[in-house]
């Protein structure tokens, strides 16, 4: 979809059907309205992120795709008792010092995909974190590889809460 400048349209993010029933309901439930905004948090952990730098000296990148994502979404610890459509549905945590020692694996992972990755949080009790690039596209990286969970954090949510099966990333 386009907007009038014929430039990708933005998603609505204070509309009341921004997301699926499930999802929206998820997110209301672990205290997420449209409108939330938490920038003083968000900017916490953003200078906590740059700031430390793994004993091999790998950094995290931190970009303005991560801080509206962590804004938005952070310290929200989302969970749904409804059956997955593939699989089981994951609960999320947002919050993106769960991958502050990661910064050499989310990295590495960057590289692969060419774009710079930043934390985001964790599936279930760290099963796996959560990623986002500077594109606003969300990974998932767990001991059995690294997931594609959408072109964003809206799609992500809905992968995660509703059990979509995601695309496993694989090397071309």
């Amino acid at each position: 979809m386009q907007d009038r400048t014929g430039l990708p349209a933005q998603p609505d993010r204070h509309s009341t059907t921004r997301f699926p029933v499930a999802v929206d309901a998820a997110l209301r439930q672990a205290g997420w309205q449209p409108g939330r905004w938490d920038i003083r948090q968000a900017e916490e952990w953003a200078d906590a992120l740059r700031s430390h730098a793994s004993p091999a000296g790998h950094r995290h990148a931190v970009f303005p795709a991560a801080v509206e994502v962590w804004a938005e979404f952070g310290a929200l610890l989302i969970t749904t008792s409804a059956p997955g459509r593939q699989i089981a549905p994951a609960a999320v945590r947002v919050d993106p010092l769960c991958g502050l020692h990661l910064a050499r694996t989310l990295g590495d992972l960057g590289r692969a995909l060419e774009t710079e990755i930043s934390p985001l949080g964790e599936e279930g009790e760290g099963q796996a974190v959560l990623a986002i690039d500077s594109e606003g596209r969300v990974y998932s990286v767990d001991h059995t590889g690294d997931w594609y969970l959408g072109a964003d954090i809206d799609q992500a949510l809905t992968t995660l809460v509703t059990g979509a099966q995601p695309a496993r990333l694989t090397s071309a």
